[in-house]
C-alpha cells in the first residue's frame, strides 16, 4: 500500500470523477497536501465542482504515469482546519495567482476509502487492491480475477 500512497506523492495531478445528476464528471485536480491516506483538495465555491460534491460526496480519482495508475475511491469531507486551509494556500503558488487570500477557496479531503494500484511494466503486469476501510488487501495479475 505505501507504494500506491508513495506514487500519489510524486504524482499530484489527478483526474476526480463526480456526478451531476446520474453523469459522471471528469476534470483535473491537484492534490494539495497528502497525510497518510488523506488528501486534501481546494476548489472555489463558484465552480460547478462544489456543487456536485455538495449534492453527492462520493468521488474517484486517478493518476497514471509510466504505465502505473493509482484510483482511489472514498467520500470527500468539507471539515478542514484553518491551519490546513492556511498551509495549502502559502505552499500552493497557483492559488495565489488566482486569489488573493486562502479564505476565498473552498476545501475538502478525500479519506481513501478504497485504492487499486495498476503495475503494467512487468510480466505478467501486477494489480492490488487495498480496502482501507476493512484492511483488507487482494492482489493478483491484470487480467485475474481478483484475489484475496
Amino acid at each position: 500500500m505505501e507504494r500506491a500512497l508513495q506514487f500519489l506523492r510524486q504524482h499530484k495531478e489527478v483526474t476526480l470523477a463526480t456526478c451531476e445528476g446520474n453523469l459522471p464528471k471528469l476534470r483535473m485536480f491537484q492534490i494539495m497536501k497528502q497525510e497518510g491516506n488523506l488528501l486534501y483538495f481546494a476548489t472555489s465555491e463558484k465552480k460547478s465542482v462544489w456543487h456536485e460534491l455538495l449534492n453527492n460526496p462520493n468521488v474517484e480519482i486517478l493518476a497514471y504515469a509510466d504505465n502505473v495508475s493509482v484510483r482511489c475511491t472514498g467520500m470527500v469531507n468539507f471539515n478542514v482546519e484553518e491551519d490546513i486551509k492556511r498551509w495549502i494556500y502559502d505552499n500552493n503558488d497557483v492559488l495565489s495567482r488566482l486569489y488573493t487570500d486562502y479564505d476565498q477557496m473552498v476545501y475538502f479531503c478525500l479519506p481513501i476509502a478504497e485504492m487499486d494500484y495498476y503495475d503494467l511494466s512487468p510480466t505478467p503486469p501486477i494489480f492490488k487492491h487495498f480496502d482501507l476501510m476493512t484492511g483488507d488487501v487482494g492482489d493478483g495479475f491484470v487480467g485475474d480475477r481478483f484475489k484475496k
